[in-house]
């Protein structure tokens, strides 16, 4: 494996040549001084011989048709490991469901975007694949953010794509943090980063960025960078802005980031998430809608049970509209213009 690696720098290739396991974890040095730890399939940490304290989680894969995440952040292990750049903060990849990716789905058994902050054993525990590599995940992360000597900031971004069209093709989730203030710097990096519409959440909730941010503080963050294509279909140039900021962080190169300014994003605040407790669950509205489409109060969304479901402030946008979920999942979430954030 160590060989493997080596010879390609293709971490990718690796992973989905073994999407289970690599065996035992191996690691080596670059030229450089870099010390490559690869702790799993899918799982690469960089850690440079002078920190300057950073600790970084760049994530992609949880869902194994989001291919333009795991594209972009292969591209990057490839430069650090060709030595074209040179991490100056503690870097860990994650390449999320190799079992779906080879799949070219989705999911496997089960949306493992709902499986973390122990929700993996909850009942039924850990009988299927998505549940387990979750379990894996969090103990990864945790190894990671926990053996760090000294650290100054905390960070996690988690690369994904939508299913749909949206009216904001680049957007990301900041997850609910009751006590602690939102980052106007960290948005102002996603929008240099070319992702300028943000939502916040109003809730705990068992994501991979929720974990991060509730677990260890992190600055952490789930990013929806366009729209799913198979693997070797994403135009890439798309994601120009992207890499040279993840590029920026990860080697310290001066950021140049702009004070904060509301005027430069889109902001939403999430209202609520409607959950589906009947199987004759179905919106009105087209199957293709895009995300962030808006409908006046009033407007029926959906019909379950014999009752109507109804929007209730004077505008609602939609994100992520999926009515084909088990019962109990989320169908839909809702979203409001922003009220009382604390953003420092």
């Amino acid at each position: 494996m160590l060989q493997a690696l080596i010879d390609s720098k293709d971490f990718l290739a690796l992973t989905l040549a073994h999407p289970e396991s690599l065996g035992e974890g191996f690691s080596y040095a670059l030229s450089n001084q870099t010390q490559v730890e690869v702790w799993d399939t899918g799982v690469i940490v960089f850690e440079p011989h002078l920190p300057l304290g950073k600790d970084i989680i760049l994530s992609c894969g949880v869902h194994g048709n989001e291919t333009a995440p795991i594209e972009l952040c292969n591209g990057l292990i490839k430069a650090i490991l060709e030595e074209k750049i040179e991490v100056k903060h503690r870097t860990l990849f994650i390449i999320g469901n190799p079992l779906a990716i080879n799949n070219g789905t989705r999911i496997i058994d089960e949306n493992m975007n709902r499986l973390f902050s122990g929700e993996h054993s909850n009942a039924p525990g850990l009988v299927n694949p998505e549940r387990i590599r979750a379990q894996k995940l969090e103990a990864y992360v945790s190894r990671f953010f926990t053996r760090a000597v000294q650290s100054k900031q905390r960070i996690h971004y988690d690369l994904h794509t939508a299913m749909r069209a949206s009216k904001h093709e680049k957007f990301a989730i900041y997850p609910y943090r009751p006590g602690r203030a939102y980052s106007g710097e960290q948005m102002m990096f996603l929008a240099a980063s070319g992702v300028d519409t943000i939502l916040f959440h109003h809730e705990p909730t068992t994501t991979f960025s929720y974990f991060s941010s509730a677990e260890f503080g992190a600055d952490a963050f789930t990013i929806e960078l366009g729209k799913v294509y198979p693997m070797g279909q994403n135009d890439m140039t798309r994601f120009i802005a992207a890499k040279d900021m993840f590029t920026r962080l990860i080697t310290d190169y001066p950021l140049d980031l702009e004070a904060y300014n509301p005027t430069k994003l889109h902001l939403y605040q999430v209202y609520r998430v409607i959950n589906k407790h009947f199987d004759d669950f179905e919106f009105t509205f087209a199957t293709d809608v895009e995300n962030f489409r808006s409908f006046p109060k009033g407007f029926v969304l959906a019909h379950e049970g014999g009752n109507a479901i109804k929007v209730e402030q004077e505008f609602e946008a939609i994100v992520f509209p999926n009515a084909k979920v088990p019962i109990g999942n989320r169908t839909v979430i809702c979203l409001i213009p922003p009220k009382n954030l604390d953003i420092q």
